[in-house]
């Protein structure tokens, strides 16, 4: 038969929970300067912050844009992102259901010697019943679930990262195309143009208008392009493989018609952004906030260690119907409950809380040492962006304006030589200067765009809608 007893002990234990042993939390202090070396140019007074920039309006090209649609889409690794964060979920609601008891029902039956009257008892009990309750006195299963929680935001905010470097990378990936596009162009063109002078000057050597280093100096540079051309022939094929990686699938054949169509000179450039403060990354940067929400995990985690100090007390509980007889369950009389409370309390243990309590924190300074190292890095990326505009411009106006010289020097002396006034070896270095100078112009120009993107990037662009795994999470953070 089941004992009764009044439930004061259960209410009493219940009242007394709720005590936590979490230190309180403090965000680093940002060890960054308070304002970036160079100012960012061109921005406008309206413009609108990178990080609420969808890269629908950052990424004019249709192309593109199609392209970024596809590796979100399809990335394998932003999949295994968003299965973490669900993982993580998992795990928190696992964690956060150690605060409920386990109820079961359960029926048994026992039929053993009755050493009183004689003969055969018969006990039947049916009920519901909790084993092992532990009443959460001093917060340690609450500071499990704190932990838990930050790791699940964390998770959702690595994903966002995830995300932001999968849109970056795919922009530099297709720029990089283009400008793949345009140096085999330069290269086909400078290779047919050389194979002609081969041919020219063969003819002149035979007819012994000029020297045979004429002809062997021609062959050399015709072969150079020739090589040329086979390197950035394999290298567009590694880049277009690298970015299929990136979608997912194939790159879309009407795409892949249309790279050399567009010089990297006339794609649009991108919108300047303004930088703000070094603080605002601090809320745009997706890596920060994981790297935040780690320091919170490791901060509760060393409440759970100073609770292991203090006795665990559980409650193992029993409500039902019990009788000798099957046909007496259920009847007046028969019904009952049990509790039983246990407390465990540490007294010898060779140091092992101590030493949980020790990892704990010096996991929470880990945890702070790659908070501020990871805000380090960011404002690292936005300087060097910012810093990279203004020389980039000159750079690339200096190599146009030179080219635009060259390209009159190699005309200049293709008459000279053909009146006989200058020698072939002029007219070869002005041929292998105006194509490396084509080649540096669109290799600046890429550098250009890809600046621009890795700004975007470094201020937290990028982020698509929230989606309902974040809206969850946020809406678990006002409730925690």
């Amino acid at each position: 038969m089941i004992n009764r007893c009044t439930p004061v002990a259960l209410a009493a234990a219940l009242l007394m929970a709720g005590c936590s042993f979490i230190p309180t939390y403090e965000r680093p202090a940002a060890p960054v300067p308070e304002a970036y070396r160079s100012a960012p140019q061109g921005v406008a007074p309206g413009a609108q912050p990178a990080a609420s920039l969808p890269w629908q309006q950052f990424f004019t090209d249709p192309r593109l844009q199609q392209l970024i649609g596809l590796a979100l889409a399809n990335n394998r690794d932003l999949q295994v992102a968003v299965l973490n964060i669900e993982q993580a979920r998992a795990q928190y609601r696992i964690t956060r259901a150690d605060q409920f008891p386990t109820i079961s029902g359960g029926a048994t039956a026992s039929r053993a010697p009755d050493t009183v009257n004689g003969g055969y008892a018969n006990v039947f009990n049916v009920g519901l019943q909790t084993t092992a309750w532990e009443l959460d006195f001093f917060g340690r299963v609450g500071a499990l679930k704190e932990q838990a929680l930050a790791q699940y935001l964390a998770t959702e905010e690595g994903m966002r990262a995830t995300q932001i470097s999968l849109v970056a990378a795919v922009a530099n990936a297709w720029y990089t195309l283009l400008a793949n596009e345009e140096l085999l162009a330069i290269s086909r063109r400078t290779l047919e143009t050389r194979e002609a002078s081969v041919a020219l000057t063969k003819l002149r050597f035979d007819a012994g208008a000029s020297s045979e280093l004429d002809y062997r100096l021609a062959i050399t540079l015709t072969e150079g392009a020739r090589a040329t051309l086979a390197l950035q022939q394999r290298q567009r094929a590694l880049d277009a493989n690298a970015l299929s990686l990136l979608l997912g699938q194939a790159l879309p054949a009407e795409i892949s018609a249309s790279l050399a169509s567009t010089p990297l000179n006339q794609v649009p450039s991108l919108a300047p952004l303004p930088a703000g403060l070094p603080s605002d990354l601090l809320i745009q940067r997706p890596d920060i906030r994981q790297a935040e929400q780690a320091l919170i995990g490791a901060n509760a985690n060393i409440g759970a260690a100073r609770a292991n100090f203090f006795p665990r007390i559980a409650l193992t509980a029993q409500v039902g119907t019990a009788s000798s007889e099957l046909s007496g369950l259920f009847k007046s009389g028969s019904w009952g409950f049990s509790l039983a409370p246990s407390a465990l309390l540490p007294i010898f243990d060779a140091g092992r809380n101590s030493a949980n309590l020790d990892a704990a924190e010096v996991g929470r300074r880990i945890a702070v040492a790659q908070y501020e190292k990871t805000i380090q890095t960011a404002f690292r990326e936005v300087s060097d962006a910012l810093d990279s505009q203004a020389s980039l411009e000159e750079q690339d106006r200096a190599q146009r304006a030179q080219l635009e010289a060259e390209v009159v020097r190699l005309r200049l002396s293709d008459l000279r030589y053909n009146n006989g006034v200058a020698s072939y070896l002029d007219l070869l270095d002005a041929q292998r200067s105006v194509f490396a100078l084509e080649q540096s112009v669109v290799q600046v120009r890429l550098t250009q765009l890809q600046n621009q993107l890795q700004l975007y990037k470094a201020l937290g662009g990028g982020v698509t809608t929230p989606t309902p795994l974040a809206a969850t999470a946020q809406a678990t953070t006002s409730a925690r």
